[in-house]
């Protein structure tokens, strides 16, 4: 997903009436009104067909029917006709959603998972209302207010509606902390949505940047991060896109703007009603001589599609891993009468080269998002699928590469995913919390014991008697069976996941990728291409 910048244009007007007349329907027939005998017209009639049909089937029907969830639902099957990306949101849920576009949200400053039907902090954010009410990691809540939260029905949603709120709003929580009771009372504030998750200096001056998704605050914590970097002699960067969807399109090219000097394309939009514009960069680049490698999946999508294809198209950097997702339009946000939000797709993408790169739609959603099982199937995965490269869809260039569009971005160095001590036991931890809740349990006592990411990478390793004690918790704690011969062969994955795990405990992200990293074959091809002269 991407999203132009919120400005509400005054041309979007008729094409939102025209979803209001003909909604469920066909779009197109809106244009030329013809007025019936009764007085309706042929796109009022088609609105009352629909709202006699959801009568009909409120009375009629063999079970009961919420004819407001029906509506909804009509408007997103009838939008996901157009295209898959153009969405519907409910009032309900559009304040969820514009927190991660935002990047911050009203809460209380604390990572948290539900243990054994107990909400268990995990982290607490430096500088957050939490810290400064004196909330530890390690911390179970027992209340929010005076409303229970443990026991087998409590959610994530649950707990995130408790404890989100009005900044300077005061929250009342009981905790359990080695056995005994605390109260403590928390002032909500601005919490950060952090899209920059981890940097630091993987080795020598070769810097290492992890971007989650694209946010309004995206771009300044780019630049907060690379400051920091450079001032640490960074000269070569490792730009990690794998698994980000995407978010605002501005955040992607003014990450992409710093890569590059003065007027140089770094993106093409053009829709029907919006006209086309062009992206180019500006003067003020501070990454310009830095030498780069960029990272992308096939969960790499839209924003970081736009920023890899900017790098690509203009030979700036060299493209690792598989090929990306293949999202090539643009959205933007309509906001309607009741609340709720219509995400209409305005126009296509183009990269510098002027590829498109949105895969094929044939008007089947399921299909469209199975396509990235159907890359597993193929062996896409594990090499490069040679179907992809077709003579129409070749683009060329400034240094006379070959490029091409037509479903997402195709790397330049080809990274087959890793498989290493892949088992079903392997797939049946994964599926559970088990790591997780292992590692939560495992640093109550040690959350101090290492002074930093450095000293604990170096200096814990996960032994075999470390592995015995997890595979135990993980029969005790969720049924998974021993199975010797697949444990021994899953054992070195198992272990490393078990590490980054841990870390992520103590340093959150930081700590998890930093831990992980070097055992990770993308970001070591690239640490041996950047190092390069």
């Amino acid at each position: 997903m991407f999203l132009m910048e919120q400005n509400k244009r005054s041309y979007l007007l008729p094409v939102l009436l025209a979803f209001a007349m003909a909604i469920g329907l066909f779009l197109g027939n809106w244009l030329t009104p013809k007025k019936e005998a009764n007085g309706y017209s042929e796109e009022s009639m088609k609105y009352e067909k629909l709202n006699d049909v959801l009568e009909v089937l409120d009375r009629k029907y063999v079970d009961d029917v919420n004819g407001n969830d029906l509506f909804e639902q009509t408007i997103e099957d009838m939008l996901h006709r157009l295209d898959p990306h153009s969405n519907y949101i409910s009032a309900k849920d559009l304040k969820r959603v514009n927190e991660d576009i935002q990047g911050k949200f009203g809460g209380v400053g604390i990572r948290f998972f539900i243990i054994r039907d107990t909400v268990c902090v995990t982290n607490v954010l430096p500088n957050s209302p939490s810290m400064r009410a004196g909330i530890k990691a390690g911390d179970k809540i027992l209340k929010v207010d005076n409303t229970p939260i443990a026991g087998k029905n409590i959610t994530n949603a649950r707990v995130m509606e408790l404890l989100k709120g009005q900044e300077g709003k005061k929250v009342d929580l009981s905790l359990l902390r080695a056995g005994a009771i605390n109260k403590k009372t928390v002032i909500r504030g601005s919490i950060p949505v952090e899209s920059v998750i981890a940097s630091y200096i993987i080795r020598g001056s070769i810097g290492y940047i992890k971007i989650d998704r694209f946010s309004i605050e995206t771009a300044r914590e780019f630049r907060t991060v690379v400051y920091e970097l450079k001032s640490k002699g960074m000269k070569q960067l490792i730009l990690d896109l794998r698994n980000n969807g995407g978010g605002v399109l501005s955040c992607a090219t003014e990450i992409a703007d710093e890569f590059f000097r003065a007027d140089v394309p770094l993106l093409k939009t053009k829709g029907e009603n919006v006209g086309e514009r062009t992206y180019s960069s500006t003067a003020y680049g501070n990454l310009k001589d830095v030498k780069l490698a960029v990272l992308i999946n096939s969960n790499s999508a839209s924003a970081s599609e736009i920023l890899a294809g900017a790098i690509q198209d203009n030979d700036r950097g060299v493209i690792i891993g598989r090929r990306s997702f293949g999202k090539g339009l643009v959205q933007e946000d309509v906001r309607l009468r009741d609340g709720s939000n219509l995400r209409l797709t305005i126009a296509r993408y183009y990269t510098p080269s002027g590829r498109c790169i949105q895969k094929p739609y044939n008007g089947d959603i399921e299909d469209y998002y199975s396509d990235q099982m159907v890359r597993y199937d193929n062996g896409e995965m594990y090499e490069v699928d040679s179907s992809y490269f077709v003579d129409s869809l070749k683009f060329t260039t400034p240094q006379g590469r070959t490029v091409y569009g037509g479903g997402g971005i195709m790397p330049d160095v080809f990274v087959p995913a890793d498989s290493s001590g892949s088992s079903w036991y392997l797939s049946e931890l994964r599926m559970t919390p088990a790591f997780t809740t292992f590692a939560f349990d495992f640093v109550q006592n040690k959350r101090n014991k290492w002074s930093s990411v450095r000293q604990y990478r170096s200096s814990f390793f996960v032994t075999d008697a470390v592995l015995d004690r997890f595979v135990n918790f993980a029969k005790s704690e969720y049924g998974i069976q021993v199975r010797n011969d697949e444990i021994q062969h899953s054992k070195s994955r198992i272990k490393r996941i078990l590490k980054g795990e841990i870390a992520r405990q103590i340093w959150v992200e930081q700590g998890y990728y930093q831990v992980v990293n070097p055992e990770d074959n993308e970001v070591q091809k690239a640490v041996q291409l950047v190092s390069k002269p």
